[in-house]
């Protein structure tokens, strides 16, 4: 059987694209292997010991800082707009399937604030709070920070999933004598559902690890990202890199979790 022969060009692409493997997970394999370091442990190479003392020590209670209570708070923070930004972008994309009057300034204002720097919104979001005689805190006005970063890049996938989306499915429903509301929920949310999951990822993950918008919003009570950089001035152990671990490994269980969820959909919308 004959091969096709590689050419020159597949295997640069090739060696390009270990690179960029090499350049964005080489970073996360030190901090994986020095977080499992012993407890005389250093911040660099080389290990001094191998052992578990540091993720241990991330339960204990910590001389500076609270690695729990900003934890729970970043998770519920992005379940929050993760839950605001599906349900706002999926309106969005049924109601600019038709022109409206008003429909391209409106799509150029939900979008504007991908262009502001991020901490200019942050300032302004928390300047207004105190203005207004209400104290910033995580769950107000740093989730309306939040909705600002996530919302947009929401609504433009929408758009994309709807301007791929035939009108003929829609119609041959309501020829068999389906309401708008069956329509909608047996035939148009079944179709797009991997993609609102796409939408749901894509808000919880960039509310999760946000750092700008959350700088001057947040209020008393850190976010886990702002927790970290402020422990990299306090913490000089490998409880950080312990720390990072966790939250990584954190962060592919949702991916995989959410990868599931998309196989699951299409392979039973196959079988349907």
């Amino acid at each position: 059987m004959d091969h096709e022969k590689r050419t020159a060009g597949f295997y640069l692409l090739a060696a390009f694209f270990i690179l960029f493997v090499l350049f964005l997970y080489g970073p996360l394999s030190a901090i994986l292997v020095l977080s499992f370091q012993g407890p005389a442990g250093g911040l660099t190479f080389p290990l001094n010991g191998m052992s578990l003392h540091w993720f241990a020590n991330l339960f204990e209670q910590q001389a500076v800082g609270d690695f729990g209570g900003s934890f729970r708070r970043s998770f519920i923070l992005g379940l929050m707009v993760m839950g605001v930004t599906v349900a706002v972008s999926l309106l969005a994309g049924l109601a600019f399937r038709r022109r409206f009057f008003g429909s391209t300034a409106l799509f150029y204002v939900a979008v504007a604030s991908l262009v502001v720097p991020s901490i200019i919104i942050s300032l302004g979001i928390g300047v207004m709070f105190q203005q207004i005689g209400f104290r910033p805190s995580w769950y107000t006005s740093a989730f309306g920070a939040h909705l600002t970063w996530t919302l947009p890049f929401g609504v433009l996938i929408m758009f994309a999933v709807f301007n791929r989306f035939s009108p003929a499915y829609e119609e041959a429903a309501r020829d068999l004598g389906a309401t708008p509301w069956q329509t909608f929920r047996h035939v148009v949310l079944p179709m797009i559902a991997p993609s609102l999951i796409g939408v749901g990822l894509f808000g919880f993950t960039l509310s999760y690890d946000e750092f700008a918008r959350s700088l001057m919003t947040a209020g008393t009570y850190n976010t886990l990202p702002l927790e970290i950089y402020g422990m990299t001035t306090n913490v000089t152990t490998p409880v950080l890199y312990a720390l990072g671990t966790v939250t990584t490994v954190f962060s592919f269980l949702v991916i995989l979790a959410t990868l599931g969820c998309i196989v699951y959909l299409r392979r039973r919308s196959a079988r349907g």
